[in-house]
């Protein structure tokens, strides 16, 4: 009953962001793709059906997630609205990332999930969330969570842009080519400890 209620209140939160939200304003009711005549749109435009299930964990993996954006579900263009079903297993991460473009409501369905959020000031604000607890991520701020469980836990995300982006840090930081010399200067460590991070995502 707990996660239902704050599931309801998840969506009216959604639907407030949608209300205050600076994506670029629609010029009629929704978006239309070009070249689709609107009077061929019918209310299967308007529904989806990619978070039905649990998200599917690639072997060797520990955490996934379904996402519903703009680019999944093209209704949702400038509604500053998206949404996301996340799955981690034990030990499962989602790993230091950002939201450029939106603010990420966190809604825990099953389980128990760490959580952690560091604002401007390099202030770590540390959070375990039981099933129907909320955590809110706000728009560009560096945040991550863990299953520090034995059990499976399941997640659902909202966000205030219809594309709100993920920029994840160890991704962009050693998996883009950056040269050695930059990292070994910037972290003040010796170029085989860069090479230690960066293999992982070497392809």
């Amino acid at each position: 009953m707990a996660a239902r209620v704050a599931f309801a209140v998840l969506v009216v939160t959604a639907i407030v962001f949608a209300a205050q939200a600076c994506e670029p304003e629609t010029l009629g009711d929704y978006f239309i793709p070009p070249g689709v005549d609107r009077n061929n749109i019918g209310s299967d435009y308007f529904t989806s059906t990619l978070l039905r299930g649990e998200p599917v964990i690639a072997a060797g993996a520990k955490f996934s997630a379904k996402r519903l954006g703009s680019n999944e579900f093209p209704v949702l263009t400038n509604l500053a609205v998206s949404s996301a079903l996340l799955k981690y297993l034990p030990e499962g991460i989602n790993p230091f990332h950002i939201h450029p473009r939106g603010t990420e409501l966190l809604i825990v369905l099953k389980g128990t999930l760490n959580v952690g959020l560091i604002d401007t000031a390099n202030k770590l604000f540390t959070a375990v969330l039981q099933e129907g607890d909320v955590f809110v991520f706000p728009k560009g701020l560096v945040h991550y969570q863990i299953n520090l469980s034995r059990l499976p836990v399941i997640a659902y995300a909202a966000f205030s842009s219809s594309n709100p982006g993920t920029v994840s840090l160890p991704v962009t930081l050693f998996g883009t080519g950056i040269p050695k010399v930059v990292h070994e200067t910037a972290f003040k460590v010796h170029k085989l400890v860069i090479d230690k991070l960066e293999a992982p995502f070497r392809n």
